[in-house]
């Protein structure tokens, strides 16, 4: 059930566009919440182009897995707005292939954009890099990992 409640509140949350942000938790914070039933999933983070943030699903109000994440822009000259555009449709498309659903798809090209990840493990321990290549040069990586909470 895990796998299946991700893959549902990331395309609820900050991948899909049109959803709006909640309240933040803390100061400085920009944060998107999903529930189903018991299960609720919480993403917040810090900044925009270098960012940090964490994932926790909760299950009857208990942490059960959580990732971390760490992005940064390569291309100084790409802006929040512009990374948004390049990165949002790749997570869209999160549970489309075989890899587990912690970020997007193995690849994924939008117009200019290619977007790669690459993860080990699974839902119970995993790390893994997310990369966005502009006309096959390297504008973008975030690195993450995360699993079971006990």
């Amino acid at each position: 059930m895990l796998k299946d409640f991700l893959i549902e509140a990331k395309k609820s949350t900050y991948a899909n566009e049109k959803v709006k942000k909640v309240a933040s938790t803390r100061a400085d914070s920009k944060d998107y919440e999903y529930q189903k039933g018991n299960y609720l999933y919480h993403d917040t983070y810090f900044g925009g182009t270098n960012f940090i943030g964490e994932e926790v699903v909760y299950i009857d109000n208990k942490a059960y897995w959580a990732m971390n994440y760490h992005g940064v822009t390569i291309d100084e000259t790409l802006g929040e707005d512009a990374m948004d555009k390049a990165l949002r449709p790749a997570l869209m498309q999160v549970g489309n292939d075989e890899i587990i659903p912690v970020r997007g798809p193995q690849k994924f090209v939008n117009g200019e954009y290619t977007y790669t990840f690459v993860v080990k493990g699974d839902l119970n321990l995993f790390y893994g890099v997310e990369t966005i290549y502009k006309n096959g040069v390297k504008v973008y990586e975030l690195k993450c990992s995360g699993g079971l909470i006990k």
